[in-house]
């Protein structure tokens, strides 16, 4: 049974929009239906008494000055037979057909659904003159599963959305096209399949129906639910390729967090935390982490070892070259492996909570413009049929809540951010594959012990491609108006091509961070294998055999061979007697839900399906999913 969501013009959350866009049905509030029908009978009565009301007996923008007469001009010809023809249904009839004229590829369902959902629920508030009736059917239209055909370029945000909501409201006046069970079909053939039946608008129905902000506004907030997901998998798949440097944690205490408490910025330490708890990589001390060496045959004794695609070593720090460093030393082993002595990480790992945290900030903010517009009154002109009044000017009230500014700029700021989420996932990603930057782990992530293979370069090539995409892309379209209506719209928004960028551009981000996540899980397996490895051997040898694994010792019989093989046993030790080294829980869940679908690299192979598998299990929120559940 599918959910029921009840629409008052009040209440209409931004989860109870995603629900209907994605097949939830609605039914109409009885106690807003009254306020409807009062706006309704008050607008008739004013039309009866031949008040000028703009939209209702005047026409539309730049046509405002001229007034409706009481029968068309042509009956008055000599001979003429009377039409019969009522210029005020006439009128809003025209509006919504000579006003669908978008172009271009039609707007996904969800954002169609969303789209009716939101009309009916601002319709509601029972300031728009809407008959109950006309309000009815657009509600049945919804929840028969007709889907109007919207092409998705038309909109200037102002006076809101005409042309894409003339596209909803021609079918419900049996034209246009729309999609029935999938299948694309005229306006009027959708109608009959579902035993509906035309209707013919009344007093500013027409103006009803498409003067508001729907499409920006169901754009938007589909596009704030799908950023809302991305963001968590932003945060695991930072935390993923933090575990994979064996990174350092003191960047995201508590402590320091409450020192610069930016919400955004503080969540996202929490959820690093989180993501990294049970961690053993992290903080690991600098001195067990090996670095890569080049496989060769010679490189490992046992069966077991010899599988291994890498090989591991240090580099020893001889005792002519510590002077003045006495103290460091005594504290740290004096071996060079993966990890550089130093106590912070890049800005792409060091900073994701100020990074992200602020993308996340971007997105509240355009939450809480989203949340008011969603219950807003947005057409045009205002109706308030209980407010005493010498003249129904007072009444019926021209304003701009049509406008999309609001939604626009929120948009813009939203917009700015997502080029700024995918570039620093990028930034990680070269990080991983670049041996001068990957902190001892094999260049492009493949033993390559052939010289013959290219492991993971071109992965972030793609991300490359897509953030400069992304970014060439983020010019807010806010900020240029295009005047309309012969300069009666002389500003105009332009929300609803940010709004649809938006959307549009959320997918990209989310193949970014696929890609993220697919190398990512690829240098995790390397450096803990890498770990555990040098672990074993220290569990199975002496310290003249892991001295093997230590360049820069001195020979032997010389005076401070005694001294280098007793610091060798003591990096012997403190391997042997630690755990296997693995990642934090919830990451080390996310990376087993990714190798369920996509094998560890160990030679050259297609990796096109294994990419796309990565991209669709950011979309699908599978390996979001696996990391939550892991979370103690």
């Amino acid at each position: 049974m599918s959910t029921m969501i009840t629409l008052d013009g009040n209440s209409l959350t931004r989860a109870q929009l995603v629900e209907v866009a994605n097949g939830a049905a609605v039914d109409l509030d009885p106690a807003a239906l009254r306020k409807v029908e009062r706006a309704a009978q008050f607008l008739a009565a004013q039309v009866a008494r031949e008040e000028p009301i703009y939209g209702v007996s005047t026409g539309f923008g730049s046509n405002a000055d001229k007034l409706l007469g009481a029968h068309p001009l042509r009956d008055e010809l000599p001979g003429a037979v009377r039409s019969g023809r009522s210029l005020h249904v006439e009128l809003q009839g025209n509006l919504i057909v000579t006003h669908a004229v978008c172009v271009g590829e039609p707007f996904a369902a969800e954002v169609v659904r969303a789209m009716l959902c939101i009309r009916i629920n601002t319709l509601l508030r029972g300031h728009s003159g809407i008959r109950v009736q006309t309000l009815q059917a657009l509600a049945a239209m919804l929840n028969a599963g007709i889907v109007p055909v919207v092409p998705q370029l038309g909109s200037v945000g102002a006076s809101g959305d005409l042309a894409p909501l003339s596209h909803l409201a021609i079918v419900l006046l049996g034209g246009g096209e729309a999609f029935v069970d999938g299948e694309r079909m005229p306006g009027a053939e959708a109608l009959r399949r579902k035993r509906l039946q035309p209707v013919s608008l009344s007093y500013k129905e027409g103006l009803a129906l498409n003067n508001g902000t729907a499409q920006m506004l169901a754009t938007g907030v589909l596009a704030l639910h799908r950023l809302d997901g991305l963001l968590d998998t932003a945060d695991l798949a930072a935390a993923m390729t933090i575990d994979a440097f064996a990174g350092r944690l003191g960047a995201f205490a508590p402590d320091v967090h409450a020192l610069r408490p930016h919400p955004g910025q503080v969540r996202t330490a929490a959820n690093l935390r989180a993501l990294l708890a049970g961690s053993t990589l992290a903080d690991i001390p600098y001195h067990l982490v090996p670095r890569f060496r080049q496989w060769l045959p010679a490189s490992w004794e046992t069966p077991e070892s010899q599988a291994l695609g890498f090989d591991i070593g240090w580099d020893w720090v001889p005792f002519g070259q510590r002077h003045g460093r006495e103290k460091f030393y005594a504290r740290f082993r004096p071996f060079r492996g993966g990890k550089k002595h130093q106590p912070q990480d890049s800005y792409s790992l060091r900073c994701i909570p100020q990074v992200h945290g602020a993308v996340r900030d971007a997105l509240e903010q355009a939450k809480r413009v989203f949340d008011v517009e969603l219950n807003a009154v947005t057409d045009n002109p205002l109706v308030f049929p209980d407010k005493q009044a010498e003249f129904v000017e007072e009444q019926v009230i021209s304003a701009g809540h049509f406008h999309g500014m609001p939604l626009a700029l929120a948009m813009s700021y939203v917009k700015a951010a997502i080029p700024v989420l995918a570039s620093i996932s990028e930034r990680r990603i070269n990080k991983l594959v670049d041996p001068a930057t990957n902190d001892g782990l094999p260049a492009f992530l493949i033993g390559n012990e052939d010289g013959t293979e290219s492991g993971h370069m071109i992965v972030q090539y793609t991300a490359a491609a897509i953030v400069n995409d992304l970014a060439s892309r983020a010019m807010p379209a806010s900020v240029y108006s295009v005047p309309t209506s012969a300069n009666a719209e002389d500003h105009v928004s332009m929300g609803a091509n940010e709004a649809r960028h938006v959307l549009a551009m959320a997918d990209d981000l989310g193949k970014v961070l696929g890609l993220e996540l697919y190398t990512a899980a690829q240098a995790l397996d390397l450096r803990r294998d890498m770990i555990n490895a040098a672990r074993d051997l220290a569990d199975r040898s002496d310290a003249e055999a892991f001295a093997s694994k230590v360049q820069g010792g001195p020979l032997a019989d010389t005076d401070d061979r005694t001294g280098f093989v007793a610091e060798v046993d003591g990096l012997r030790a403190e391997l042997a007697a630690a755990d296997a080294f693995r990642p934090g829980h919830a990451v080390a869940a996310a990376h087993a839900a990714i190798r369920e679908r996509i094998a560890f690299l160990d030679r050259d192979r297609a990796m096109d399906g294994e990419v796309a598998a990565a991209v669709r299990m950011v979309a699908d929120g599978s390996v979001l999913a696996a990391a939550r559940a892991a979370i103690r």
